[in-house]
């Protein structure tokens, strides 16, 4: 009863009514005065619910709201605690930062999809209000749950909350969340960047080279740069895999033999030839067993940037150093590699040592992104029957005969096993190369090096199915000459000519060299445009490496003059290097070049190169070019990054054009700028 009459009073005091009313409301309740004072609680109960207010006596306490979120989550009631939830923020605000976080984790463990994103939504509406409230530990275990149900987007922004409040993120959790991210393409520049930005975060941060101590769980985990490196390879990321490479450098990582193993891949698909052949000094010296499946990926990448330079006197030495080292692998793995990036005679190149004792059996090699030039075969590491063919095609093709001359003299001086010198002239014979079969048997013969009479005889029958007497009567007096030295022919005196051309007739069957099927696919496959775009795209890296911009463009024009088609790689390379100047102006004239290029379907649409291009334009402010890539990029479904170019955006233009309206007199320029300004803005959700 005293409930109800304090309650009418409070009513009173707050709805105002008049005398009148009063009075009215009196006569027509006449009932005694409890039904007056139930009636008087019924209306204030129907104005109060109207007004979304609580009866001061009906308000949960603070205790009873988190019992109830408490009591639900153990119970696995997440509706009943979220609403609890719900309540105890309208009334009392935010929870202290121990029940927040245990909200998380709770959402965390759930297995529903819906659950996470009410953990991820919580987490950003909290990030927006007070930072603080936040613990680095949860988020990490909602990163790692939100990963795992392949949600790489939310994974990463938390990821990215845990940096921007100066935390360093757990290492062995991270490995777990980018084990999971890494298994989409989406996932996979995510991952890139995070760990790039944690990298960056901490080295701004960082004055005195004393301080990288804070970097160390980092540092010492190369397993994280190896997995994102690998994907980079995955996916085709030339420009994120190169920055990777170089934060490594900077942040000190000692680097293991798997390191070297994805790095040898990297500069394979970057068009590194020399960084490669730095590292192969260190490689050599300790190819011993335990680094088989590493070597096996070195020598795979070396081998087919020899290949993709048409350096085929490269290519014949490594094949020839491959088959030497049968069973000669050398035991010294005590002292430390380098992995050179860039040249090491400039001042702007990177070094990453590695320790071939260091080794990360946790890790696996990929064995999907290797060309198969280069195979264990008894424990040894040889050149793949593709490698040979690779090599016999490029020599031939090229004009190169000496090399291949070369090869197959030194076949059979070092007793190599595998593939004979009369291998490598049959498989030209049967590909229709006569001219350059017979230009290696005389070289053979010239080096005294012993051929089988079934190598002539093939010659010789070719030359006769193809109607060519002229080569055929030739090929006849030089078997003539040297007859008397082969075993087959246990000649006398009176050998004849005509008793050799009944051999081929007659007697010597023709084999089927197994060769044949790899050099017909390799020949179809072989562009000698091909070489030339790689040599120019090597010496444009190598000048925007060094920074000299005006000798790469030098060079880029060069390439257009001999109508070489130039391809994805050279303009990841001048991007690469005017980014290095922040030469924004020359950018926008770039960015004209690849939308040509993209139009005639010149160049594969690029991920990676697109992302470089929008952060480059935000750093230039050329906002106009930002919507426009971004545009190019919506409209051919690749990814956009939101959140990395909204965050770009407010480090370097936050107080831009602040309030878009002050400026009355304003020229078509400058209107056309505010009005890119504010579509960015309204595009990346800034206020």
């Amino acid at each position: 009863m005293r409930i109800l009459l304090q309650a009418c009073r409070h009513c009173c005091s707050l709805t105002s009514f008049s005398c009148a009313a009063g009075a009215a409301f009196t006569a027509n309740c006449g009932g005694g005065p409890w039904r007056r004072l139930r009636v008087l609680a019924a209306q204030y109960l129907s104005t109060s619910t109207t007004a979304s207010t609580i009866l001061p006596w009906e308000a949960p306490s603070r205790e009873t709201l988190l019992r109830t979120i408490d009591v639900a989550f153990k119970d696995g009631n997440v509706d009943e605690a979220l609403r609890a939830f719900g309540n105890y923020k309208s009334l009392h605000g935010l929870p202290e930062p121990r029940v927040l976080n245990g909200i998380i984790v709770s959402l965390s463990y759930t297995s529903s999809r819906r659950w996470l994103q009410r953990a991820y939504d919580l987490v950003l509406s909290v990030y927006q209000c007070n930072t603080n409230l936040l613990n680095s530990s949860s988020l990490m275990r909602l990163a790692l749950a939100l990963a795992r149900d392949q949600m790489p987007v939310p994974a990463s922004a938390v990821l990215r909350i845990i940096l921007e409040s100066g935390k360093l993120p757990d290492a062995d959790m991270l490995n777990m969340v980018f084990l999971h991210m890494l298994k989409s393409q989406v996932g996979s520049y995510l991952a890139a960047d995070v760990l790039a930005q944690t990298c960056e975060c901490f080295l701004d941060q960082i004055s005195d080279r004393r301080q990288l101590k804070k970097l160390d769980p980092i540092k010492n985990n190369v397993t994280l740069f190896n997995m994102i490196l690998e994907s980079c390879v995955n996916f085709k990321c030339i420009i994120r895999a190169q920055k990777i490479m170089e934060l490594m450098s900077l942040v000190g990582v000692v680097a293991d033999v798997n390191t070297m193993a994805v790095a040898s891949r990297v500069c394979e698909m970057v068009g590194q030839r020399d960084e490669l052949m730095t590292m192969k000094g260190s490689i050599d010296s300790f190819s011993s067993l335990p680094l088989f499946q590493q070597c096996q990926h070195f020598y795979d990448s070396l081998l087919s940037l020899q290949f993709s330079g048409n350096d085929m006197d490269a290519a014949a030495d490594l094949v020839m150093n491959l088959h030497r080292q049968r069973n000669s692998c050398g035991n010294d793995a005590q002292k430390q590699g380098m992995i050179q990036i860039g040249s090491g005679n400039l001042k702007s190149g990177y070094r990453i040592m590695f320790d071939p004792t260091k080794l990360d059996k946790g890790f696996v090699l990929d064995i999907k992104n290797q060309s198969g030039l280069v195979v264990p075969i008894s424990g040894n590491l040889v050149p793949s029957e593709k490698a040979l063919a690779k090599l016999i095609v490029g020599c031939v093709k090229a004009e190169k005969l000496g090399a291949l001359s070369s090869f197959c003299i030194a076949l059979h001086k070092e007793e190599l096993k595998g593939i004979s010198a009369s291998d490598v002239i049959n498989a030209c014979i049967q590909m229709g190369w006569l001219h350059a079969a017979h230009d290696i048997l005389d070289a053979l013969e010239l080096a005294e090096t012993p051929v089988g009479v079934g190598t002539y005889m093939s010659l010789l029958r070719a030359y006769e199915n193809e109607h060519k007497p002229e080569e055929f009567n030739g090929l006849l007096q030089q078997i003539q000459k040297i007859a008397s030295t082969m075993d087959e022919f246990h000649t006398s005196p009176s050998f004849t000519i005509k008793d050799i051309a009944k051999i081929v007739k007659d007697e010597m069957p023709q084999t089927k060299s197994s060769l044949l099927s790899s050099l017909v696919e390799e020949t179809e496959h072989y562009n000698p445009g091909d070489h030339l775009t790689f040599e120019f795209n090597n010496s444009i890296l190598f000048f925007c490496k060094a920074k000299m911009m005006e000798d790469a463009l030098g060079t880029y024009k060069c390439m257009r003059e001999q109508n070489i088609r130039p391809n994805l790689h050279t303009f990841c390379h001048i991007l690469c290097g005017y980014s290095s100047l922040s030469m924004y102006r020359e950018i926008t004239i770039l960015w004209g070049e690849i939308k040509r290029r993209l139009e005639y379907r010149e160049i594969s649409v690029d991920g990676d190169l697109l992302d470089c291009l929008v952060l480059e334009f935000l750093k230039g402010g050329y906002f106009s070019r930002v919507m426009e890539v971004i545009s190019y990029m919506t409209t051919h479904q690749i990814y956009c990054d939101k959140w990395k170019y909204r965050q770009v955006f407010l480090k370097l233009h936050k107080n831009l054009y602040r309030n878009l309206n002050s400026l009355h007199d304003k020229t078509e320029a400058q209107s056309k700028r505010i009005d890119d300004v504010r579509a960015f803005r309204s595009w990346a959700g800034i206020e």
